[in-house]
């Protein structure tokens, strides 16, 4: 089998409604759509993290693989990348998130050609459905249901999702509204939860170092299952750690730091971001040897998600819940997207490879909205009212 044609699609991932967080507000994603053409028919579908990876795709990585073996994906790696000894010194890990998403598909098409769904081929399916949070934070107005721009609101926010979802793990936002609201909204929601619902907060660099402190002492009976990116940097964390016993997580992938200093306790990650299927596998292992868990995060479309599942089924290691933003997607590529979470949890698909279909009609749709809105990313609001783009790769 030879690769024939690559092809790299900018998509918009919208979200309705946008979300606030430490630095603006977030009205969805702009991510790159893989496709990767046989000549025995089979194509294979990835995803890398950013639109920008497109063109690094059609530059670099296409001529790259045209004519490679598709199942020799550690030879297709070394005609892509570089060493990673290069890759380090240059500070550019641009092009392996690049190639990332085009590796999914290489694997997507190796278990299409055994017939066999992707986790099988990872080693098989420990898990018939793989666990996702929901989440909360303040909300932007919708035509439908409104804004949520309060503490009581984002408390019925919360239990609206489990009454119409089975939701009972929850994951938020934190750090982008004063300390004291901070604890009375976190309070409430586990007044109103109850003990065996999960909460878990994303500060996302949002607070102090003293800040973190006071927050998390006044939390700490709560029974938080952890706060993702409380403070800047792994030692502040080390330091924060001397405080509470909550676990931290973050998306700074330095295991041997995190293990040096003993903070984080977790790292929250994209495939395509370590570099693909074969490094993240690589990656969870590492992190179980050293006793650091390891899950995914959200704003991606079907096709990554999907990727997730999949691996998440393969590696018992990997325990705890993903993050979900899918409630607030409005736009998906894939045939049956967007994927909504039920009674937390999305099953593992049975098909070959990832076991999901593009849809041509809803990826030119998504590309249409890049084309016409541009990239969507962050925004963080000027002191004049106006909003500027946050890169969020």
């Amino acid at each position: 089998m030879k690769i024939t044609e690559i092809k790299a699609t900018p998509v918009n991932i919208p979200l309705e409604p946008g979300y606030l967080w430490s630095v603006g507000v977030n009205r969805g994603f702009a991510k790159t759509i893989v496709e990767v053409f046989t000549d025995e028919g089979i194509v294979g579908i990835g995803e890398a993290p950013s639109h920008e990876h497109a063109q690094l795709i059609d530059d670099f990585v296409t001529p790259s693989l045209l004519g490679a073996d598709p199942y020799d994906v550690s030879e297709c790696e070394r005609l892509c990348l570089p060493e990673w000894q290069s890759a380090r010194n240059l500070g550019d890990n641009s092009l392996t998130r690049a190639f990332g998403g085009v590796e999914i598909a290489l694997w997507d098409i190796k278990a299409k050609a055994l017939g066999l769904p992707l986790a099988h081929l990872l080693g098989g399916a420990v898990q018939g459905s793989v666990e996702f949070s929901e989440y909360f934070t303040y909300l932007e107005p919708t035509s439908g249901d409104g804004s949520v721009r309060s503490v009581e609101e984002v408390v019925d926010y919360c239990l609206r999702q489990r009454e119409e979802h089975g939701s009972t793990i929850f994951e938020g936002k934190v750090g982008f509204v004063d300390a004291a609201t901070d604890i009375r909204t976190i309070t409430a929601l586990r007044e109103a939860l109850g003990n065996e619902a999960v909460i878990r907060l994303d500060a996302n660099y949002g607070w102090s170092l003293s800040t973190a402190r006071q927050i998390i002492r006044e939390l700490e009976p709560l029974n938080i299952a952890n706060i993702e990116d409380p403070v800047i940097g792994y030692e502040n964390m080390a330091r924060l750690r001397q405080h509470t016993s909550v676990p931290f997580s973050t998306h700074e992938l330095d295991l041997p730091h995190a293990v040096a200093v003993g903070a984080p306790d977790a790292f929250v990650a994209n495939i395509a971001v370590l570099g693909g299927i074969g490094a993240t596998l690589r990656f969870a292992h590492a992190c179980d040897v050293m006793g650091r868990d390891f899950w995914f995060y959200s704003g991606d479309s079907g096709v990554m998600t999907t990727a997730y599942i999949h691996l998440t089924a393969a590696l018992p290691s990997i325990r705890l819940p993903h993050q979900s933003l899918m409630r607030w997607q409005t736009m998906d590529v894939i045939e049956g997207g967007p994927l909504r979470p039920r009674n937390n949890v999305l099953p593992v698909p049975e098909g070959p490879g990832l076991g999901i279909n593009i849809d041509p009609d809803r990826l030119a749709e998504c590309h249409r909205h890049y084309l016409t809105h541009g990239p969507l990313a962050s925004m963080s609001k000027k002191e004049n009212g106006t909003y500027h783009r946050l890169p969020r790769y």
